[in-house]
């Protein structure tokens, strides 16, 4: 009883602080899950040494025998954007900045056998975010009905610009060996999801709800879904597992009608992943998985832009979105048993990037453009129950610069152009513990 109350409060304490957040990595989804993880490039399907089964592989669970995680990652990410508008005299463009420069993202696992052929357990995380703030009154802008100019944010609003996208997932977990080597376990995912945009009143007039697209404050739309795992101990030296999770249907953001395609519909994609974990040496493992995030799929994420144009107002059931394109991840990592109580980690994380050129205006609220990640962590035995686990990772800055949306919108432009820009830094810590 002890236990299960320990429990309870430590995954109502996780969900109480894990507030406002910022994630764009594979697109906005994180690198990894858990610190150890996120040490080895985020490759987790076929690893069984944590108790983050609940998204890495619900399969798992029933390898990771009686454990217990706790960590928090310090996100550090720099966004900016740009505007060049030749001709204009100055006007529309800009050069600027988002504040907000680091965010503690908790994260908490349980584990727990209940024979020899089953286990359960929970996890509670961050399945993904965006966060941008950036400075109002610093672009000159025209206005429509009177030809005045005036001082707006990038996108010509009153304001600060920006947006916050928080989802948090928890998800009970239950395995179950069907023979010394095959496993299959199941994940319901319990979503929470929270948004709120400023700045964006400028776009009022595009909009079928214009009251209900910006500064409305903080909405939240909840959903519940699922994940599927298999993991299999093929040899003595290699694992390879898979799992699946279709789109989770979200309600949604009434407040923001007016902003999202599907009169605030904002879902979370399809994703699925395979891997496999190979034991070199009796000291050295190497990880690698496959994975793919289907963004299209969800009209808020996968509308182009020119939708907008084609005569379908923001919010409408064909109204723009972000233009996100599918991505394709593989990350890889390796793992070295260096002393009797001390593992150190490496690994890489490539991703196709979900902005295209054509779609970077509204990009500017949502700069997901990171391309590659670099890991390291390790993990030190505190005892023969407990340990310590820190990850460092370094996502170098890409770019995408891409026509306005403006030339569309105002007589006679061309040649506008618009850069989005991000760079990325985490530093995570965990505290695990066996029972």
């Amino acid at each position: 009883m002890k236990t299960m109350n320990t429990l309870r409060a430590t995954v109502v304490a996780a969900v109480l602080a894990t507030g406002s957040a910022a994630w764009a990595t594979d697109g906005y989804f994180p690198h990894g899950f858990g610190i150890k993880s996120k040490g080895m490039g985020g490759a987790s399907v076929a690893v069984t040494d944590n108790a983050f089964a609940g998204i890495n592989n619900p399969a798992a669970s029933v390898w990771a025998g009686n454990r217990a995680e706790m960590g928090l990652d310090i996100f550090m990410p720099k966004r900016s954007a740009a505007r060049s508008a030749p001709g204009f005299g100055g006007m529309l463009e800009g050069d600027v900045k988002s504040d907000g420069s680091a965010f503690a993202i908790p994260e908490f696992a349980y584990n727990k056998k209940i024979d020899d052929r089953m286990s359960w357990g929970v996890t509670v995380y961050g399945n993904g975010g965006m966060n941008t703030e950036l400075p109002g009154s610093n672009v000159t802008c025209m206005n429509p009905n009177n030809g005045q100019p005036y001082q707006g944010n990038l996108l010509c609003g009153q304001g600060k610009l920006g947006v916050d996208l928080m989802q948090l997932v928890v998800a009970p977990t239950l395995a179950y060996k069907v023979d010394a080597q095959h496993s299959f376990g199941v994940s319901p995912l319990l979503v929470l999801q929270q948004f709120k945009a400023s700045g964006l009143d400028a776009f009022a007039g595009f909009s079928m709800a214009p009251s209900q697209m910006s500064d409305t404050g903080t909405d939240r739309s909840t959903g519940l879904g699922v994940r599927l795992g298999y993991l299999g101990q093929l040899s003595e030296t290699l694992k390879f597992g898979a799992t699946y999770s279709p789109k989770i249907k979200m309600s949604k953001f009434d407040k923001y009608s007016g902003l999202f395609a599907g009169q605030g519909a904002f879902d979370i994609p399809e994703n699925y992943a395979l891997g496999i974990n190979v034991q070199v040496t009796p000291a050295v493992s190497v990880a690698a998985d496959y994975s793919r995030i289907n963004y299209s799929g969800v009209t808020s994420i996968g509308n182009p832009m020119s939708n907008l144009m084609m005569g379908n107002p923001m919010g409408s059931t064909n109204g723009p979105g972000f233009g996100w394109s599918d991505v394709n991840v593989l990350k890889l990592g390796v793992q070295w048993q260096a002393t009797s109580t001390m593992v150190l980690r490496a690994g890489y994380n490539q991703t196709t990037n979900p902005v295209k050129a054509e779609n970077v205006t509204f990009n500017i609220l949502a700069p997901g453009v990171i391309k590659q990640h670099f890991t390291v962590g390790g993990t030190y035995a505190l005892s023969k129950d407990s340990e310590f686990t820190w990850a460092y990772m370094y996502a170098p800055k890409n770019t995408v610069t891409g026509p306005s949306m403006y030339n569309g919108m105002m007589p006679g432009a061309s040649g506008i152009t618009e850069t989005v820009r991000m760079s990325q830094q985490s530093l995570g810590v965990q505290y695990g513990w066996k029972f």
